[in-house]
Order: structure tokens, then C-alpha cells, then sequence
């Protein structure tokens, strides 16, 4: 390891996996949270979507800084800033104190957008994209096991060992970036009111937002299934969380090898091609889905199971998309990635919300899935979009 040259993947997989892990290993938690802190659940379900929304403006400010003053010094002060706000979450004397540390907590999206930025840095689009689906094809390997490990700890402890479990891993990722996370970005010379002055460039490039757009709003498809899952596992099927916990991870698998696909063919297939291909995948899990529900012959593995592909199709999708959006302006990788991810995460906040809202006592799990639905098919309407606009330019030349 060496803090002078660019990060090793190993350690990207480990800095990105940590912003994967506090987002969901204490899901199978939430009943026995809002029992704690005396709350009704739909209370502590904004522990998910406060953390998404915060997480987006995070992006937006740490993008354009680390433009400035380069990837390494923002990533680590965000490490420590994540270890402050996760001890916050263990001490919280009741629900709003909590639900302020856990938006705290979203500084860790700014290592995961930097960490996409730093192997822009160095690589072109094509090797970008399969790099970048090979990290994230790492990263999924924690929310695969994380809610199963967290439904266990749950059961067999409390609620407050998976934040602690959360803060002892960030220590441990911590001091290996420290060693290996080196500079990629040379300081841009600019003030940071200069770096700000500059996204106006990016908000007026209709690929940059057809490439975000078709990221967020598949991936919202997965965040509204983060939202409303455990709702669905305890009060339609009746798990336990440990169950609960497993059966939440088949996503997870999914993403994994949609991911390793990514890495492995989109240098042949191209960007664009690999995210229509991910949109549909996405498309037709949800709705093989709604339709079972909708006939009646639904169950809990008819459900679970087919969120593999929802998984599988945004291991296709976010790689191959952030890539394209990041490579739209690549003097403005680092803004470009703050700002991508906050479209990601934003309408993934919304559609979190919106899931917990929906689903009330007595209702099926077709509120949730008529969700993922609409947003699964606006995925895949934002990516035809790029590749018309890209035809234009072409036909242009």
C-alpha cells in the first residue's frame, strides 16, 4: 500500500461497502427500534429516507470540494465524520436525536461518489465503467449478508450492536485508506465558489441528466423496495427478523452478478446498450411480481425471490450510467459523480418514503410493487432518450 499513488480496488470495495452496509444492515431492526424509542414504525422508517435525502446534498457539496482540493483529504475527514455520527446514533436518548445522527451518517455517500470519481481519474469511459461494475460488484457482496448478519444480531443481542459493528468497521476501513487511498485528482486552482459556478454546465447537458435519470429511477425501484420490504416480510408474511433479514438479501444477489456482467461485457456491448438491457431485467421482475400478487398466487418467495431481478438489472444499470454521466464533463468528474449520485439518492429518498406511506395494515404488497413499476419504466424511457440524443449528435457530425 502506498498514499501516493491511486487506491487499490480492494480498498475501494472496502470504503463503498461501508456506505452499503450503514445503509442497510439494521433494517430487520426497525420493529424492535420504534418499540424502543416508544414510536410508531413509520417513525423510524424515515431513518431511511432522511439518510437517502441527506446523502444527495452530501454529494452536491463534496464533489465540487474535492475538484478543489483533490479526492484523499475529503474522503478520510468523511470517514471520521461517519465514526462521530454512528457513536451519536448508539447514545441517542430518544427518536428525533437519533434520526438526526442517522442523517449525519449519509456523509458516507460522498466516499461513495469519490470513489466512482477517483477511477475516472484515471481510466477512459469503457475501462471506467467495467472497473467501477467491478467495485460495486465487491460492494454487493455486504448488502447481500448485512441484513441477514443484522436480523441475527438483532435476535440474539440488540438493535445498538449493528451501529457498533458499523463504527468498529469504519475505524478498520479507515486507517487502510489511510495507508493506500493516494491523491487522483490534481487541485483544480479554482475557488470553491468557481467549482460551484460550474454545474450550471452539467444541468444544461441532456445526456448527463438522461444518464442520471435512467440510474436513479431504476435503482428507485430497489430503494422503494428498501422502504417497504420490511413491511411487506413482517406484516403480510409474518418473519421473524432473522428471516426477515435473509430473505431481504435477494437482491443482493442479483446486483452481484449484474455487476460481474457489467465488468465483464460492457467494454463489448457499450454503455449504453448494457443500461436498456438493465432497465428491462429490472422491468419484468417487478412485474412478473405485481402480477402474481395481483391473481392472488403471490407468497413470500414468489416475492423475495423475483427482487433478483430488480438487483440484477441495477448491477447492469448504476455502473454503466454513472459512468456515462460522469464522462459527459470529465474536467468535472468529481461534481458530475456528487451530483449523479444526488439524483440517484434523491429520487431514492422520495420513493422510500413513499413506500412506508402506501402500505398500511390490511393491504397487499401490490401499493409497493405498482411503485417499483413506474419507476422501473421510467428507467427505461431516460436511457432511450440518451441513446436518441446520442444518434442526433452523431447524425450532427
Amino acid at each position: 500500500m502506498s498514499a501516493k499513488t491511486p487506491p487499490h480496488i480492494a480498498t475501494l470495495i472496502l470504503l463503498t461497502g461501508l456506505a452499503a452496509l450503514s445503509l442497510n444492515v439494521f433494517l430487520p431492526s426497525l420493529p424492535s427500534m420504534a418499540a424502543h424509542f416508544e414510536v410508531d414504525y413509520r417513525v423510524m422508517q424515515l431513518s431511511i429516507s432522511l439518510y437517502l435525502a441527506f446523502s444527495a446534498v452530501v454529494q452536491i457539496v463534496a464533489g465540487p470540494i474535492s475538484d478543489k482540493i483533490g479526492r484523499r483529504p475529503v474522503v478520510l475527514w468523511c470517514g471520521v465524520g461517519f465514526m462521530v455520527m454512528t457513536l451519536g446514533c448508539i447514545l441517542a436518548p430518544n427518536a428525533t436525536a437519533f434520526l438526526v445522527f442517522r442523517m449525519g451518517q449519509a456523509i458516507s455517500a460522498a466516499i461513495l461518489a469519490l470513489c466512482r470519481a477517483s477511477i475516472r481519474d484515471v481510466h477512459d469511459t469503457e475501462k471506467a465503467a467495467s472497473k467501477i461494475a467491478y467495485v460495486t460488484m465487491g460492494m454487493a457482496v455486504v448488502p447481500m449478508f448485512s441484513p441477514a448478519i443484522g436480523g441475527v444480531v438483532d435476535r440474539y443481542f440488540d438493535w445498538t450492536a449493528n451501529f457498533w459493528i458499523l463504527f468498529t468497521m469504519a475505524g478498520a476501513i479507515l486507517v487502510v485508506a489511510y495507508f493506500d487511498f493516494g491523491e487522483t485528482k490534481s487541485k483544480s486552482g479554482k475557488t470553491l465558489a468557481d467549482q460551484f459556478r460550474e454545474y450550471p454546465e452539467l444541468l444544461r447537458s441532456p445526456r448527463f441528466w438522461g444518464y442520471s435519470l435512467a440510474a436513479g429511477l431504476s435503482s428507485g425501484a430497489f430503494f422503494a423496495y428498501l422502504g417497504g420490504a420490511p413491511f411487506v416480510g413482517t406484516e403480510i408474511y409474518g418473519l421473524r427478523p432473522d428471516i426477515l433479514g435473509i430473505l431481504m438479501s435477494a437482491p443482493a444477489i442479483g446486483y452481484f452478478f449484474g455487476n460481474f456482467a457489467s465488468g465483464k461485457f460492457s467494454q463489448r456491448v457499450g454503455v449504453n446498450r448494457m443500461i436498456f438491457i438493465g432497465c428491462l431485467v429490472n422491468l419484468f421482475g417487478v412485474s412478473v411480481s405485481a402480477a402474481l400478487t395481483v391473481t392472488g398466487v403471490d407468497s413470500v418467495y414468489t416475492f423475495f425471490g423475483l427482487m433478483n431481478f430488480v438487483g440484477l438489472g441495477n448491477g447492469m444499470v448504476i455502473p454503466n450510467a454513472t459512468t456515462g454521466a460522469i464522462s459527459v464533463r470529465r474536467h468535472l468528474a468529481g461534481s458530475a459523480s456528487g451530483l449523479a449520485g444526488a439524483v440517484m439518492i434523491g429520487v431514492g429518498a422520495v420513493l422510500s418514503a413513499l413506500a412506508g406511506r402506501v402500505l398500511v395494515p390490511g393491504s397487499t404488497a401490490l401499493p409497493l410493487l405498482l411503485i417499483m413499476g413506474a419507476t422501473a419504466v421510467a428507467g427505461v424511457i431516460s436511457i432511450l432518450m440518451v441513446m436518441r440524443r446520442e444518434r442526433r449528435l452523431a447524425l450532427a457530425l
